[in-house]
């Protein structure tokens, strides 16, 4: 009793002092985040749609303190379009049509419809219905290959190429046609020279030389990727070419927008079997439907949400920024040309006409690469608000002009679709000359082989014209509703 006594004498005592004693606080162990969120490199926009299509990393984020995208756990019904879950209410975007095409249809909503199915997410949707699988595992470390319709887009897992008598010639479009099932596993029966652990892209490319033409795999590229549901950038990308040659590539700082590390030639692998574990192939630039070098649009509809995304995308990851618009400023790029043909010959005589509006912020350019790299193009362009150029593939930069700006095709030479249709993709305003009587050709125009064409001489062109069509752009500009400074219609 004497103990137990004396134990609870001693117990009160010890409460009693350690009541009077300052707690001492626990630092909590830093938990690790859930996720590399970094690696995502997503425009801000493009994060609740990316979350959407990817639940796990929305969950992760919910749990995760260090979750920089939380407020964006809000909106995950926001999807691009092509998701089966997606409602068209929160779709990415949705075309505008102004008038049907009665060619086409005989209402606006389904005028959208199709267009959206053209050249927009709706797209991408089409060619996920598409996916059949073409080869089904059977055991363990066997292939796999799904395909869309035609072969236009496919995937596959442990897939042997043996290039150890591949054979190379000058022409750019033969293709390795010689497929076989295989009465080996090689890579677990060793037959393999080399195996390819990252998930690898192989694509068919368009000419490096020409932005049109080139930015045509870009964007299938892009499409691939949401097909694929994965932007990671630790990814191989292999040249599906066959021919002996190099490849020229004047616009090579766009791949780091979707890889880490440098292209690979498929040559690269010549007297060797290589295997990949995984592998896309990329949806092709040139093929019939395709976008956009031959995608035949519905007339009277403009503004893609695909177009627009890719234009974010590529930026965002390029680290192009925007550094306006200036108030009170209208910023006007004049594309020259340095070439034998297409000169604006009274150039000079143009730009000093638009400097006497005091309103404009005027500078002419020259985007040889030789002298202007592609990352400080992209920068002056995205930073004009009229851009203005003779037909050529550098009006392929209207794709990475911001929304409230125009491009100005200063004459179309006779090819009316070409720019005024990758305007309306992106949802860019398009103008170009219409009056034949106030432009002025060198001459008749002389094709090396086709003999008289439009393509091929120089243009003067009437200042008065010219200033009136500029004006009128800078008042469509100035009234756009992304455009952050509000004016009245007769300011300028």
């Amino acid at each position: 009793m004497i103990l137990l006594i004396a134990f609870g004498v001693l117990l009160q005592e010890v409460l009693v002092n350690s009541q009077e004693e300052t707690p001492t606080e626990v630092e909590p162990i830093p938990r690790e985040p859930l996720y590399n969120y970094k690696n995502l490199n997503l425009p801000e926009e493009h994060i609740p749609y990316f979350l959407h299509s990817n639940r796990h990393i929305a969950m992760a984020c919910k749990q995760d303190s260090h979750c920089p995208y939380k407020k964006h756990l809000a909106y995950l019904k926001s999807c691009w379009g092509y998701e089966k879950s997606c409602k068209s209410e929160f779709r990415f975007g949705y075309p505008i049509c102004n008038y049907v095409d009665v060619g086409w249809t005989d209402s606006i909503e389904s005028a959208q419809e199709i267009f959206w199915r053209q050249a927009d997410f709706g797209y991408a949707k089409e060619r996920l219905n598409e996916m059949r699988t073409l080869c089904q595992p059977v055991e363990a470390g066997d292939s796999w290959l799904a395909c869309s319709r035609y072969l236009q887009h496919c995937r596959a897992t442990n897939l042997y190429i043996d290039l150890r008598t591949a054979k190379r010639n000058h022409d750019r479009f033969a293709e390795l046609q010689a497929y076989t099932p295989l009465g080996f596993r090689p890579i677990e029966d060793g037959k393999c020279d080399i195996v390819i652990e990252k998930p690898t892209y192989l694509m068919k490319l368009d000419a490096g030389v020409n932005m049109y033409h080139h930015f045509c795999d870009f964007i299938n590229l892009y499409i691939t990727q949401h097909v694929n549901n994965s932007f990671s950038t630790d990814v191989n990308i292999v040249m599906w070419d066959t021919s002996s040659y190099g490849y020229g590539d004047l616009f090579s700082e766009t791949w780091k927008a979707f890889t880490d590390y440098d292209i690979i030639h498929l040559k690269t692998y010549d007297s060797k079997r290589v295997c990949f574990k995984e592998v896309v192939f990329s949806l092709l630039p040139r093929m019939r439907y395709g976008l956009f070098y031959n995608t035949p649009l519905i007339s009277g509809c403009q503004n893609t949400g695909l177009f627009r995304a890719f234009s974010q995308h590529v930026l965002h990851r390029l680290n192009i920024t925007q550094a306006g618009p200036k108030e009170g400023k209208i910023r006007i790029t004049i594309l020259a040309r340095s070439t034998e043909y297409r000169k604006i010959l009274n150039q000079d005589e143009l730009v000093k006409a638009l400097k006497t509006v005091s309103a404009f912020d005027v500078q002419v350019v020259d985007y040889k690469y030789k002298k202007l790299g592609f990352l400080d193009q992209l920068r002056i362009t995205h930073n004009t608000d009229i851009f203005v150029g003779m037909h050529g593939a550098g009006l392929t930069h209207l794709l990475f002009l911001p929304d409230w700006a125009t491009v100005f095709e200063l004459y179309n030479c006779e090819d009316e679709r070409c720019y005024l249709d990758l305007a309306r993709l992106r949802g860019i305003h398009y103008v170009t000359w219409q009056k034949k009587n106030k432009i002025f050709p060198q001459d008749k125009g002389h094709h090396p082989t086709l003999g008289e064409h439009p393509k091929f001489t120089n243009y003067s062109f009437d200042v008065e014209e010219f200033m009136y069509l500029v004006l009128q752009v800078a008042d469509q500009v100035t009234q756009h509703p992304k455009w952050p400074f509000k004016k009245k219609r007769d300011e300028l």
